[in-house]
């Protein structure tokens, strides 16, 4: 575990990005290799992510195999999961940068988590977890729950906890997903990871530091699904790519970058659409196995970083595959926890760690991430919205083979969001078949409303809450993101 600061163990740098954060008391969204598993009642069972023994070989056969093996859990879905991302701003003057050490404070000031177990970065009330992200966003991640109304409460009350720790820092908790004010952007955490990760992307030109210092986002997560029935994985696997443009276009959320428009409505999934191909373009979403594609995926991808003793670089060898690395190229042979570790540091719009994380979402104003998570939940949930979806999809799908997010339809969902018609159709369509299964789920008033609030002010208008961010600028309303949502 890698702490923010050395008295505070429990809060650390994004998981994702440092898998030696805990998966205890994360959701789907937050579940990371290399930690305890949940103690939790009700958690969501880890994936098995221990290496084979010692003793079994690391080969391309066995390789894919293990990766087949542990990024899809596979049994009837129960659980979901949210991870939502912030930027810091100062509340009096958003302009400027705040610095590490008010951030600190605020962590510093959040209670413990109640249970007593320990579990690190366990500190809020509902068991969620903060981590940063190396530009010095602050990611709160959900505990799984077996419903999607025990998600969504759990989580507000979380993150109300979190933002009056900010509040009382002078500090504001920004939900968009490009910092729209014209600051510097820098690295505020020095692990060897991310050195790693900046020389990498480097070579690609600014994209992986505008990612890793510049963009925020949500995360819906839900179960793998089972081998074959009403939740099929293939299936499961399938409506989540197809949906993906429809979540670009509806949520778009960051038109600005330095303070400036950048002609597209979600500039964050352009960023992401031209970065190394190898890590994120979506693996075979063509109607084969998804284990299978998924396993070649991760060895054919470049090698980001190789961990070494403390002292040295983490830099890995440019254009080095793990593949190459099992068949002699790097340093040294590649081990079990080598590609585990590797596995995490690929980022495509809907990864497999053993449930299915969807991770194309920009972060919202205010509660906003709530109706992303309301409309997702409702889909996978609910085998006959799920059937309504993909019928609604299907005209989306590629026919150039084109994977996302390169394909035409991504990069229209980014540039034009909801006002592309064949997109507004179907996020409409997709947004009826979510309030039907709402409709027959109990409980779920207060979700419907929301979703149905935001339909009405966003998608059947034409519009995504980009637009808002776009009138500001152009009525000349200080470029300070209101948190507040329609919901």
């Amino acid at each position: 575990m890698i702490p923010v600061r050395p008295n505070r163990p429990s809060v650390q740098p994004d998981a994702e990005q440092s898998p030696q954060a805990a998966q205890a008391a994360r959701p789907p969204s937050a579940q990371r290799a290399g930690s305890a598993p949940q103690s939790r009642a009700g958690s969501w069972s880890r994936p098995d992510t221990q290496a084979p023994q010692a003793v079994t070989p690391l080969t391309e056969s066995t390789a894919e195999s293990h990766m087949a093996g542990v990024c899809f859990k596979i049994g009837p879905p129960r659980l979901v999961g949210v991870e939502v991302e912030w930027f810091v701003h100062d509340d009096r003057c958003p302009e400027a940068n705040v610095t590490p050490e008010r951030v600190a404070a605020a962590l510093e000031s959040l209670p413990r988590h109640p249970d007593g177990q320990g579990h690190p970065g366990q500190v809020l009330p509902s068991g969620s977890l903060i981590t940063l992200e190396p530009g010095g966003q602050v990611e709160l991640s959900s505990p799984p729950a077996d419903s999607l109304g025990s998600c969504v409460e759990e989580t507000r009350r979380d993150l109300a906890v979190l933002r009056s720790a900010f509040a009382a820092q002078g500090l504001r908790l920004t939900g968009t997903g490009t910092d729209p004010l014209d600051r510097d952007r820098r690295m505020v955490l020095e692990h060897p990871r991310y050195l790693a990760m900046e020389r990498f992307f480097d070579r690609g030109g600014p994209w992986g530091r505008i990612m890793m210092t510049g963009t925020a986002s949500v995360q819906v997560c839900v179960d793998a699904g089972s081998e074959l029935g009403p939740h099929a994985l293939h299936d499961r696997w399938r409506l989540a790519h197809l949906l993906g443009p429809v979540l670009v276009a509806a949520f778009a959320n960051s038109p600005l970058l330095d303070g400036k428009p950048t002609g597209h409505r979600s500039t964050r999934q352009t960023v992401w659409s031209r970065m190394d191909p190898s890590r994120t373009l979506a693996p075979g979403t063509d109607g084969g196995d998804p284990r299978a594609a998924w396993a070649s995926y991760v060895l054919d991808a470049e090698v980001l970083c190789i961990r070494r003793p403390d002292g040295q670089p983490w830099t890995a060898p440019a254009g080095l595959t793990f593949r190459d690395w099992l068949r002699g190229g790097g340093d040294r042979p590649p081990t079990w926890a080598d590609l585990d570790y590797h596995r995490t540091t690929l980022f495509p719009p809907v990864r497999p760690r053993g449930h299915l994380e969807l991770r194309m979402i920009d972060a919202q104003p205010g509660d906003g991430w709530v109706v992303p998570a309301a409309l997702t939940g409702a889909l996978f949930d609910d085998p006959v919205a799920a059937d309504a979806a993909l019928a609604a999809l299907e005209p989306l799908a590629a026919v150039d083979g084109t994977p996302p997010p390169r394909s035409p339809v991504w990069q229209r969902a980014a540039t034009q969001a909801v006002g592309d018609p064949q997109l507004r159709r179907a996020a409409l369509a997709c947004f009826a078949a979510a309030d039907a299964a709402l409709g027959r789920l109990e409980g779920a008033g207060r979700l419907r409303t929301a979703m149905a609030e935001f339909v009405e002010r966003y998608p059947a208008r034409g519009r995504c809450p980009a637009d808002d961010q776009l009138d500001a600028l152009r009525s000349g309303t200080r470029l300070s993101p209101p948190e507040a949502a329609p919901c």
